[in-house]
């Protein structure tokens, strides 16, 4: 019984708020036709505020909605022009991967750019020439980012140099370097290209840029703690 008397007296509480408002309306509608020739100017005022700020967020989320569709068709665009994502590197195969860079080395103006990878490959991927003339071999690794390259895959790229009597020597893999790999590769000249350097690659960065970084770039301490807090699964 208590609960009935309590919901009764809320909904005529609910009833005299109702009556108290359209009350309120027809006086304020009441002034309001009584003092037109002086509120009119406010009126207006506000009607137009009103109409402006609708304008101005519709404006705006169109805005917006353009914004989004024209990121997604540059992101469109730039897969179909051959950009790949880390991600999408990741899952192609080894093939893949190596036609992959075979095209940026095109991109950036080396000539007589081969894929040769496969077996009796002699420990070169890609083969083709510099832009500046150079001959070079690429070997190519796609591994898991939780892997890391040896040592001794550098030592099996010097005996690839040296089999097909190239110039240079370009390492391009999905992952990092060793430091013993990293050190080798800077002790005799090997362009060794790391996922991050992978990745600016990727994006349009020039393959003759590289040699001023020589795998440098794989960070200190600190990054490499977070490269393993994100890949070592």
């Amino acid at each position: 019984m208590p609960r009935r008397r309590r919901s009764a007296a809320a909904r005529r509480r609910a009833g005299r708020l109702k009556a108290l408002a359209a009350f309120g309306a027809l006086i304020a509608g009441i002034l309001l036709a009584a003092n037109w020739a002086t509120a009119w100017p406010y009126v207006t005022a506000v009607v137009a505020a009103t109409t402006v700020g609708a304008a101005g967020r519709a404006l705006w989320y169109r805005d917006r909605t353009a914004r989004r569709q024209d990121r997604l068709w540059r992101e469109q665009d730039a897969i179909a022009a051959g950009h790949r994502t880390l991600a999408e590197v990741d899952g192609m195969t080894g093939t893949q991967f190596e036609d992959l860079v075979a095209a940026l080395c095109r991109r950036d103006g080396c000539t007589e750019v081969v894929r040769v990878g496969g077996a009796g490959d002699n420990g070169a991927d890609v083969r083709g020439l510099l832009p500046d003339g150079r001959s070079m071999v690429v070997q190519c690794k796609r591994y898991a980012p939780h892997n890391a390259i040896p040592a001794r895959e550098i030592r099996d790229l010097m005996g690839a140099l040296q089999h097909h009597g190239a110039q240079v020597g370009v390492f391009v893999t999905t992952t990092r370097f060793t430091r013993p790999a990293q050190d080798l590769c800077r002790q005799h000249g090997i362009w060794a290209v790391h996922r991050d350097l992978l990745g600016l690659w990727n994006s349009g960065a020039s393959l003759m840029s590289f040699p001023q970084v020589n795998g440098d770039g794989q960070g200190d301490r600190e990054h490499r703690a977070r490269w393993r807090n994100t890949y070592d699964r």
